[in-house]
């Protein structure tokens, strides 16, 4: 299943006051694991930068002077997200800002339909802990040392781990993982960590004794189709 885990940055908390996109950043997941391909785009807001947004993404109006204006890149975007379910974090603000500029450059907006939030999937997973982004990186053992100021492709590639950890993903699709379960099935205890593979415990004695006793039960008893590989286990030379 194809699915995309998105976040923006912005000038401020609400589009309708004027305020806009100026970074995107998508991580598009096969069966909850990143398949390796990304959408980022940083974007001309066409308006200042308050304070209060600079401090918390740290992206300046003069670094953004001369990148792509929404317009450019809308159909891009919309290309890369194709028809898959949206991930985001507090996703109510996520797709505001998103729809707001599609909206405004001639383009249908994003059913809520779509969208799962991973801030209402913790709340039910976690009810009455804290659910930020952050706090979940720490209930999870999710490495966050890199987020010192927000930043939306980074802040995606942090949640699709959250996600997965949210949703059992990772089980999952270990699970469902036909080359995981071969490896698991074949591994030798060698392999499992130990520096030899363990002696077997069956006795050349112990294994006559149990051939006399499958003679005795006939021909096609099932036991004949594993006594000659327990006497080869036992007598390598047999």
């Amino acid at each position: 299943m194809r699915e995309i885990v998105l976040d923006t940055e912005t000038t401020g908390l609400d589009p309708a006051s004027g305020h806009r996109i100026i970074e995107i950043g998508c991580v598009e997941l096969f069966n909850v694991i990143p398949s390796g391909q990304n959408y980022h785009v940083y974007l001309d807001p066409e308006r200042d930068m308050p304070d209060e947004a600079f401090r918390v993404h740290g992206i300046s109006a003069e670094f953004l002077t001369g990148k792509p204006k929404f317009a450019e890149v809308a159909e891009a975007l919309l290309a890369f997200l194709g028809d898959a379910p949206l991930v985001a974090h507090n996703a109510e603000f996520d797709m505001r800002f998103i729809n707001a500029e599609l909206v405004a450059h001639g383009f249908s907006p994003i059913g809520s339909e779509r969208v799962i939030d991973t801030l209402a999937l913790a709340r039910r997973r976690h009810p009455g802990a804290a659910n930020s982004l952050d706090a979940l990186c720490q209930r999870y053992g999710i490495d966050s040392s890199r987020r010192s100021k927000h930043g939306a492709l980074l802040d995606a590639e942090i949640l699709a781990e959250v996600y997965a950890e949210l949703t059992g993903g990772r089980q999952t699709s270990l699970a469902l993982d036909p080359a995981a379960m071969e490896r698991a099935l074949t591994s030798t205890g060698a392999q499992r960590g130990r520096d030899t593979v363990l002696a077997p415990l069956l006795t050349m004695a112990e294994a006559a004794e149990h051939a006399d006793f499958i003679a005795t039960m006939g021909k096609k008893a099932l036991w004949h189709h594993y006594l000659p590989r327990l006497r080869t286990e036992s007598d390598p030379a047999a």
